[in-house]
């Protein structure tokens, strides 16, 4: 299989993978690792020389050596009950100590996915991990630095004035707006400190955040806070990025007409727009806090308590509400944050991601801070005002990790190295990948013009559902590094390569197939909010006895793991996962579509881009339409889905068709689409099959035009 395969299966239903048989006739072809084993291994270098001045004199490696790793990974895997006690106790706060570390596999005693809960019977509080502990040690350490949209407008906020904030907030939240231990607040906000105080303060409480990336439109707002029947929504009036204000609080005022059991909106004034709306449910974010001291206690929850729900695309149209737990979510992101980046306390983490997606949750929120270092808040875009904008961060603020999707890199790669070559970069000590597997050209770019070639970098692959960290390389002089490979499995995560046809692993030195992870771990996800059945179907099912990542992967000779890309139908844009059932069902409502259907190609800036393939209820209205007419036509139906889910949703690509290469069953073959797409219409195999094979050429013609 070459890396451009995807895989059509559909998990949900359990039907029968229709490309098992591509999957095995890639197999069988000669030299089909070679693009895996021609990558040659890059040593880390010490990192002493760029060590900021208060780590110079006590600094050493949180893992020595890659032996180091091996033997630590090997305790984790052969007996993680010693190893997460001893990490539990060492890292996290307890209010009352928990009596077991898992609930075991009667047959191997070891973590299982039937019962996966950790820390027994413990109690903890996530913000009290995160703030609290370093506020009494350390008060005056910057926790957040906030890096507004404009330049010039950073704002540095201690642990002692995190403290402070999160309990009026907190306070707010209890008292003002009747929120409850259990509750879930739907959080709806751009990346600024307000954010990050918002979800501290309802963990603080014992609710249940819920944050809505703010680029959703108010449907899909509206969809996700009905679904986790959020009593109350935390916005702002408006939000800046990239130097455009963007009206985030007209986005849930119209969500708001379909939520009934919304009580009330805490709204931050962000621009003080004098002409925005107001209602009798609107509470003033600084007219509340106002009101409330400046410390309030935590409310202790038990470990397994959920700490949030974040929702993400998946093979059907709705949305899941992936919900993680609070003891083993936190500790896993502290874990990963020391490990993967070899973090120091004294360090600034810089994750360019927004708390609207997993990675702003664990490595921009709950794992910087939890490991009591400092975390940067960006509000902006890499390219305003100009291409220079991260390095200019990085310099101003001595960033020492930083933590980026390839999409980024990739624009920024293209805008020229003109943009990098004022900045110094010399505080930095690793460099991290997120989001999609970066392309070796990417990576060599980012090391050369970006580490001089002289730290990290750590690729790392991982999941909304793992909460953390999965296959990684580990910095500090750690792990050999091949470009473009995630490399190996973080602690505690038992990852092998399944056939996809038998389900059963593949043991030899050379290996391609599906990724799965043999036993459960503490940041893996505990269910689907309020469907456990859809959890057990979409991720356990389909390999009884595994996770089923919906990833191929390979392993090359020198154990090396290499993502292959999605094995269902999920486009992965800019690092971002969405459904493509989810657009499609966008686009049936539009009164002009008769059906559609979409896939995801290739391209060169968000590594994956959205084609909608649609058929029109009036024909006529297109095959002798004007070139204008046609391009209205096809604006129309992006704008449906750009209004219906967001912008980041919306097709590159509308190719307007007669019908769809279908089964005699009646099942859309997506497969062939991509084929097309991919510029291999002459691998189709036997199309005769189809209901329909005179589209097949139609298909073809039209994607050339």
């Amino acid at each position: 299989m070459s890396p451009s395969t995807i895989v059509e299966n559909s998990t949900n239903n359990n039907e029968t993978n229709t490309a098992i048989e591509d999957l095995k006739n890639e197999n069988s072809k000669n030299n089909e690792y070679e693009h895996l084993t021609n990558v040659k291994i890059v040593q880390q270098k010490p990192i002493d020389q760029r060590l900021q001045p208060s780590l110079k004199n006590h600094y050493s490696p949180h893992i020595s050596d890659f032996q180091d790793y091996k033997n630590l990974h090997k305790q984790s895997i052969e007996d993680p009950e010693t190893f997460y006690k001893e990490k539990a106790h060492q890292f996290l706060n307890w209010f009352n100590d928990f009596d077991q570390v898992f609930m075991p596999d009667p047959v191997t005693k070891l973590p299982s996915f039937e019962n996966n809960a950790w820390f027994l019977n413990g109690t903890i509080n996530a913000c009290y991990n995160c703030v609290d502990r370093h506020a009494l040690k350390t008060p005056e350490k910057v926790a957040l630095i906030y890096e507004a949209d404009e330049p010039g407008q950073s704002i540095n906020i201690t642990y002692k004035e995190l403290l402070e904030k999160v309990c009026q907030v907190a306070q707010v939240l209890k008292y003002s707006m009747n929120v409850q231990k259990g509750d879930t607040v739907a959080v709806y906000m751009p990346m600024i400190p307000q954010a990050i105080i918002t979800l501290l303060a309802i963990s603080r409480i014992g609710a249940i955040h819920s944050v809505v990336f703010a680029g959703f439109s108010s449907n899909s707002l509206r969809d996700r806070i009905n679904d986790a029947n959020s009593k109350v929504v935390i916005t702002t009036d408006e939000s800046l990025r990239g130097g455009k204000i963007i009206e985030t609080k007209r986005i849930v005022d119209d969500a708001l007409k379909e939520t009934p059991q919304v009580t009330n909106v805490l709204v931050y004034k962000r621009t003080n727009n004098a002409n925005m709306a107001y209602y009798e449910k609107d509470l003033d974010w600084d007219t509340e806090v106002k009101k409330y001291k400046t410390y309030f206690p935590c409310e202790p929850v038990d470990s397994e308590h959920p700490l949030f729900l974040l929702y993400t695309s998946g093979s059907t149209g709705t949305p899941k509400g992936v919900q993680h737990s609070t003891a083993g979510y936190l500790l896993n992101a502290l874990l990963t944050m020391r490990y993967t980046f070899d973090t120091h306390q004294e360090d600034v983490f810089f994750t360019a991601g927004d708390i609207g997606w997993i990675t702003g949750h664990t490595y921009v929120v709950y794992g910087p801070l939890s490991y009591g270092c400092t975390s940067v808040i960006f509000e902006g875009t890499p390219a305003y005002p100009n291409f220079s904008r991260y390095w200019d961060i990085i310099d101003q603020h001595k960033v020492t990790q930083f933590y980026v999707a390839p999409t980024a890199l990739r624009l920024l790669k293209r805008a020229g190295d003109e943009f990098i070559e004022p900045y110094k970069l010399d505080s930095l000590r690793s460099l991290g990948s997120v989001g999609e597997p970066i392309a070796a050209e990417v990576w060599e770019w980012y090391s050369e013009k970006i580490g001089r070639n002289d730290i990290p970098i750590v690729d790392t692959y991982w999941q909304t559902e793992s909460g953390s960290h999965l296959v990684t390389p580990m910095a500090g002089g750690v792990t050999p590094m091949k470009p473009g490979s995630a490399s190996f499995p973080f602690f505690g995560i038992d990852a092998v390569i399944l056939d996809p046809s038998t389900g059963e692993e593949i043991t030899t030195p050379h290996a391609e197939g599906v990724l799965a992870i043999r036993r459960a771990w503490p940041s893996f996800a505990r269910t689907i909010w309020k469907n456990h059945d859809r959890f057990l179907d979409t991720y356990l099912n389909p390999y009884p006895g595994y996770y089923f990542t919906g990833d191929g992967a390979a392993r090359d000779k020198d154990g090396y793991i290499w993502i292959l890309g999605r094995v269902d139908d999920v486009v992965n844009v800019s690092g971002h996962r969405l459904s493509t059932a989810e657009i499609e069902a966008a686009l049936i409502e539009d009164s002009i579509v008769a059906e559609c259907a979409v896939v995801g190609f290739n391209d060169d800036l968000t590594g994956q881009a959205v084609a909608a393939f649609v058929v029109l209820k009036n024909k006529t209205s297109w095959s002798s339409a004007s070139e204008e007419e046609l391009q209205d036509i096809k604006k129309h139906l992006i704008l449906t889905v750009r209004k219906d889910i967001g912008p980041f949703a919306a097709p590159k690509l509308i190719v307007l068709v007669d019908d769809l290469p279908k089964t005699r069953s009646g099942k859309i073959m997506r497969r062939i689409l991509r084929k097309i797409l991919a510029g291999e219409s002459d691998q189709l195999g036997d199309v005769t099959t189809l209901s329909n094979p005179g589209i097949v050429r139609h298909l073809i013609d039209s994607v050339k035009l």
